[in-house]
């Protein structure tokens, strides 16, 4: 490149972003690899051809990913890491010494965009780029939403935006697969679930992250920007910069490559992210808390042999002697399925049992009781969240194997009554709640637990739905299809999510 292409070319707006923060000034290299992308350089240009748009066209958008944790390909280092927009791989710094130069000399690879602050720039010579041309790089790396943005994502509107990836392919953003890195699809169906609620959805994508906030919550907020994002280059997702994180905050307790309980891990995980956005015991103290969090009250009495009781006779509470009574917070509500029955049925074929949502959810109607360690117990909840969270107990272990209950539940879709297992009814006045997520455990036939051959799956409403135009998605790691409604509670359930009606 010639002397005259080099020359600043002094008819540059000030207006100009790229020049409004100092003057002009040479261009320079840094070899400082760590602190280089701070000191702007004034983009090129030569008579009628901006020098950055000779490399622009090597670009290879189909080879771009953005998903996976964002370190160097040599070093391994996570400092001022730089993505090659030629052939995809990242390197560190843009210096002399920087790897990332070395692979514009050797490669013949010009173009890096820096995976932090998403500016562009040009190696050897080390200029910014600054060209719309990149605008939709950018938004792939680092999607951003305004309320405007996200104020259909819950409407029948949000199902006629279809988007389009790389390759010409429909899908609708926020119904789109997850990688199963290796066995990681329990924890996928919780992040679909979870990330469909709209209150936390919402304040994930309209969420700027960048101060002392922890790295777990960063890298969420991140996947939930990316499920969302309406201008994806492929129709899939990868969660593995954030279950790397998961990994690390866990102590190892859930990884990607070891089969695990969905519920252990959405207990830890909404725990874990109600304290790293500085929760308290109050109640609403952190988006956590003021969607799923409810109170529950608890009423035990020492049981007490009666010498006249029958044989059979079950032990009830007695009013005249002393009944505890406790309230304690929950973020899900756990529901105990009836045994399944022991024998085979008259063609020798075993007997999938059913059961009804308000059957089991009595075990809440302050009424019922259980005995537990000498104690009965009868619950009620005292106040009901907006999203009510219930995990059907489907495992139990004992000293041999783990078992599994195959009853199936039945549950209407929308106008589930909860009215009679509160105390105090919501604000609102309503107590009927309206099914967003429903999570269903499928594995080979049988009672014994076999984590092996275990799959996922989730189905999740589309929009608010209603009437016979509801749409409902079923989500199985990278497959995602539209589901029939009356198909939904043929799965054996183990979570679900309700929201209440306003």
């Amino acid at each position: 490149m010639t002397e005259q292409t080099r020359k600043l070319d002094s008819t540059h707006s000030n207006d100009d972003p790229l020049h409004s923060e100092r003057p002009l000034k040479k261009p320079r290299i840094r070899e400082d690899d760590e602190q280089d992308d701070d000191d702007e350089e004034p983009v090129r240009q030569t008579q009628g051809i901006k020098a950055s748009d000779l490399y622009l066209d090597t670009i290879n958008r189909a080879v771009l990913d953005f998903d996976f944790e964002k370190v160097c390909s040599v070093s391994l280092s996570n400092i001022n890491i730089y993505g090659c927009l030629v052939c995809g791989k990242y390197f560190q710094g843009r210096g002399k010494k920087s790897y990332a130069y070395a692979h514009s000399i050797h490669e013949d690879h010009h173009v890096f965009i820096n995976l932090h602050t998403t500016k562009v720039y040009v190696l050897p010579d080390g200029y910014p780029v600054a060209d719309p041309s990149l605008e939709d790089i950018a938004f792939v790396l680092a999607p951003n939403f305004t309320p405007n943005s996200i104020s259909n994502l819950s409407s029948p509107m949000h199902l006629e935006k279809l988007s389009y990836d790389l390759q010409h392919q429909p899908y609708l953003s926020g119904y789109i697969g997850l990688n199963n890195i290796k066995r990681n699809d329990h924890m996928n169906v919780v992040i679909h679930a979870l990330l469909h609620v709209p209150p936390l959805r919402d304040y994930l994508l309209l969420s700027d992250f960048r101060n002392k906030e922890t790295e777990l919550i960063k890298r969420f907020a991140a996947l939930a920007k990316k499920i969302w994002n309406p201008r994806l280059f492929k129709s899939q997702v990868s969660p593995h910069e954030f279950l790397q994180e998961v990994n690390r905050a866990s102590g190892g307790k859930f990884r990607l490559e070891q089969q695990g309980d969905p519920v252990e891990f959405l207990g830890w995980l909404l725990n874990r992210l109600h304290k790293d956005l500085g929760g308290s015991k109050k109640r609403n103290s952190s988006i956590i808390f003021s969607t799923f969090q409810g109170e529950l009250r608890v009423e035990t009495q020492q049981v007490l042999v009666r010498p006249d009781s029958g044989e059979n006779e079950k032990p009830r509470f007695d009013i005249d002697r002393d009944i505890k009574s406790t309230s304690s917070p929950f973020l899900f509500l756990a529901v105990d399925l009836p045994p399944p029955p022991l024998f085979q049925d008259s063609h020798e074929k075993n007997i999938i049992p059913q059961v009804g949502i308000h059957s089991v959810l009595s075990k809440y109607d302050g009424k019922t009781t259980q005995e537990s360690t000498g104690q009965l117990r009868r619950y009620k909840c005292h106040k009901l969240p907006p999203y009510i969270i219930l995990h059907f107990k489907r495992f139990t272990k004992n000293i041999f194997v783990e078992e599994k209950n195959p009853t199936i539940v039945n549950f209407p879709l929308r106008g589930l009554d909860f009215g009679e297992y509160v105390d105090i009814p919501p604000d609102g006045g309503s107590t009927l709640y309206d099914l967003i997520a429903n999570v269903t455990h499928e594995s080979v036939a049988g009672t014994t637990r076999d984590k092996e051959n275990t799959i996922w799956k989730v189905h999740l409403r589309a929009a608010r739905g209603g009437g016979d135009n509801e749409k409902w998605f079923l989500i199985q790691d990278l497959i995602v299809e539209e589901t029939r409604k009356e198909m939904i509670f043929l799965g054996e359930t183990v979570l679900q999510i309700w929201e209440r009606r306003n």
